[in-house]
């Protein structure tokens, strides 16, 4: 026997990693492994760690270490390829190698009790056999006839020779995902023709959108083994799926923002569905963006990466139009029979609207309620109204937590803040004077579902929003429901705008989405821009066959604004030119970098001053520090909270100062909370 030392990544915020003591037979195949779990005392407590180095040196004495209370040796370990991604992961964003490798495994696999895992592989191979069993009695669905375009860009992406990414330019309903299916299936083909496996990798950006897709990768593809990885799924479910895909059992992998993590040992395809969409940036701890790490794992591996969406991000669209990314166009509908809907303005100062509904939104309504067609009506505002407030004293529904107002949730009688969660029951009397008449301000998705169903009693009305879903498993029953043709008007949030391929409907209303022309944030017209041309393009997806002209009113006080224009012109190409245009002469992303350090604080001040420090901290050449200010919802539950912008011309002159410079804030010894966010998204 003699002892080896194993590095050991723990999920810490300490930035480093810990030696252990391992004891080792010579006579045995059980050597320890970069990659392999174990299990180790930390603390008082045993926790998983990740063996990142195996040697026989320290500098810390041998006889000081603990030792290592077991080796996981139930899985192959994970592959340097894996490793390396976690690692650039943790480097990029400035976090700890731990804190980016132990939350990408599932937890049940780091905290598995003796033969959980066996049993977990024992089950993975025994579902892989049934498929396998059972794959001829099942035949796969036929495969559309793609248009020019569509094979265009699959022809393009079987035809990759390593790495390139391929911006997949398309219209909503133009068939975006039969390129993504037959693309799978020929970078398949290609690489079983050269003797290799190959594994396929599928993103969403929500979780709600993957029922649908995984029900046509499945009819694609029955006889591979398909699995998903999200959030929704119980702790055993995202054992046995991440096991299937690390033992290479699982042919193709469909997930959200977490999947990109995912260990893929024969990984020949990434997939990247409405790649512009904000949901692929993690708000919360390791703060990495998906679709940016996919495209690094893609270049690491030396395979095709594809990113899809009707309105491509800033920065995907500048990449593209300066080469560094292939764009394949989809500019028609792939079904026959699908027309481009009409999109028109309703002036919402020449024609008031009753309870947020304009005459000729409600007669577009009424019109489709006559020939059996479907409606959605898109407002993008949960809860009943945004605020209630005293008309005799001015009294209105603040939070008294958070610099928010606190939202009315008319149905539980409830005023809830959507910020911190605190609930209140309704006042039945104005706090301040007294006044009995409290009204709402305003309108949210409650408000206007009560008054649709005051007006179309006999319509079939569904809502679906944060609220209406929040049972496990019931966005999925509504939006089955649409499908099936049991609803006449939907009426929805952001939910509904994008990924569903709604047959009936033939209108799409747009309430009240002009807030967003006035944000402080740089990227919301971008974002409404998407938001906009996503909802308009659930409408006309087979509405020829239904005699109808599908349609989109939009009702907004600013019907010149240069993006209601190039909405109606369906202009994507126009918008997007113009807004590069406005980056590049503001100084913004795409022709910056940036990094945002946020404080927390019980007190303003000392938020500020803790930053204010972090900006004198060391010398910046190269580095603009911005000074430091309140953030737009400066308190939180009670917790005050401030930012600092840095920005530079070059991605590797910042990178080169975070590093240290965070060091140094370690060093402080600040007791306040603080984290660094790279390339933030909500500035």
């Amino acid at each position: 026997m003699h002892n080896r030392i194993l590095q050991v990544a723990i999920d810490t915020p300490l930035d480093t990693t810990f030696d252990y003591r391992c004891s080792v037979s010579e006579v045995t195949s059980e050597q320890p492994h970069r990659g392999q779990f174990v299990r180790v005392p930390f603390g008082k407590r045993e926790v998983a760690g990740l063996i990142v180095g195996v040697t026989e040196h320290s500098d810390v004495p041998i006889e000081k270490m603990r030792d290592v209370i077991e080796l996981r040796h139930q899985l192959s370990p994970l592959s340097q390829q894996w490793m390396e991604l976690c690692e650039f992961a943790a480097d990029y964003y400035q976090r700890p190698l731990g804190e980016v490798a132990l939350p990408a495994v599932p937890k049940a696999l780091r905290d598995a009790k003796p033969g959980a895992i066996d049993r977990a592989l024992k089950k993975i191979a025994t579902q892989a056999a049934s498929i396998q069993t059972h794959a001829s009695e099942v035949a796969a669905t036929a495969a559309p006839v793609l248009n020019t375009e569509q094979q265009y860009a699959v022809d393009a992406i079987a035809a990759t020779t390593g790495y390139a990414c391929h911006l997949l330019f398309g219209i909503t309903g133009s068939g975006k995902t039969q390129v993504y299916l037959q693309a799978a299936k020929a970078v398949r083909e290609k690489t079983i023709a050269l003797g290799e496996r190959a594994q396929v990798l599928i993103l969403v950006p929500e979780i709600n959108l993957t029922p649908q897709l995984e029900d046509q990768v499945r009819a694609a593809f029955p006889s591979l083994h398909v699995v998903t990885l999200h959030s929704q799924l119980s702790e055993g479910e995202r054992l046995r799926h991440w096991l299937a895909a690390h033992e290479a059992q699982a042919d193709i992998l469909l997930g959200t923002r977490l999947a990109v993590l995912a260990s893929m040992p024969h990984l020949k395809l990434i997939i990247i569905d409405e790649e512009h969409d904000a949901s692929y940036k993690q708000q919360e701890g390791l703060r990495y963006s998906a679709r940016d790490l996919a495209i690094w794992r893609a270049r690491q591996l030396a395979i095709p990466v594809v990113l899809g969406s009707a309105t491509p991000s800033i920065e995907s669209w500048h990449h593209a139009e300066t080469g560094k990314y292939q764009r394949h166009a989809l500019t028609q509908r792939a079904a026959a029979l699908a027309t481009v809907p009409r999109v028109g303005l309703i002036d919402t100062e020449r024609e008031k609207a009753t309870e947020g509904l304009c005459p000729s939104l409600l007669n577009a309504l009424r019109e489709r309620l006559a020939r059996g067609e479907q409606s959605l009506l898109f407002l993008n505002r949960r809860g009943y109204a945004p605020v209630m407030h005293c008309d005799a004293c001015g009294w209105i529904s603040n939070c008294r937590r958070c610099t928010a107002f606190m939202v009315l949730h008319k149905p539980e009688r409830r005023l809830r803040c959507h910020h911190c969660s605190l609930e209140l029951r309704i006042p039945s009397s104005c706090p301040t004077c007294g006044n009995v008449d409290l009204q709402p301000l305003g309108r949210g998705t409650q408000r206007v579902e009560e008054h649709l169903h005051t007006l179309f009693p006999d319509a079939r009305i569904l809502r679906i929003d944060a609220d209406s879903t929040r049972r496990k498993g019931s966005a999925q029953e509504a939006f089955e429901a649409v499908h099936r043709g049991e609803v006449d008007i939907l009426l929805g949030t952001q939910m509904v705008a994008k990924g569903h391929d709604f047959q009936r409907l033939t209108l799409v209303g747009v309430i009240n989405p002009d807030t967003a022309l006035f944000s402080q944030d740089y990227r919301a017209s971008e974002r409404l821009f998407a938001q906009l041309m996503q909802v308009a393009g659930r409408a006309g997806r087979a509405a020829s066959s239904l005699g109808s002209v599908s349609e989109v009113l939009v009702q907004t006080r600013y019907p010149q604004h240069p993006l209601y224009r190039a909405l109606m012109n369906q202009d994507y190409t126009g918008f997007a030119a113009s807004v590069v245009e406005e980056r590049r002469s503001a100084g913004l992303p795409p022709f910056v970098f940036q990094a945002l350090l946020r404080a927390e604080a019980k007190l303003l001040a000392s938020a500020l001053e803790f930053l204010n420090t972090a900006k004198e901290l060391m010398p910046h050449e190269g580095i603009i520090i911005n000074d430091p200010v309140p953030m737009t919802i400066t308190r939180v539950a009670g917790v005050e909270r401030a930012q600092l912008l840095l920005e530079s011309s070059s991605r590797v002159v910042l990178q080169a100062f975070l590093k240290p410079w965070l060091h140094a804030l370690r060093d402080t010894k600040s007791r306040l909370r603080w984290s660094l966010e790279v390339d933030p998204v909500d500035i």
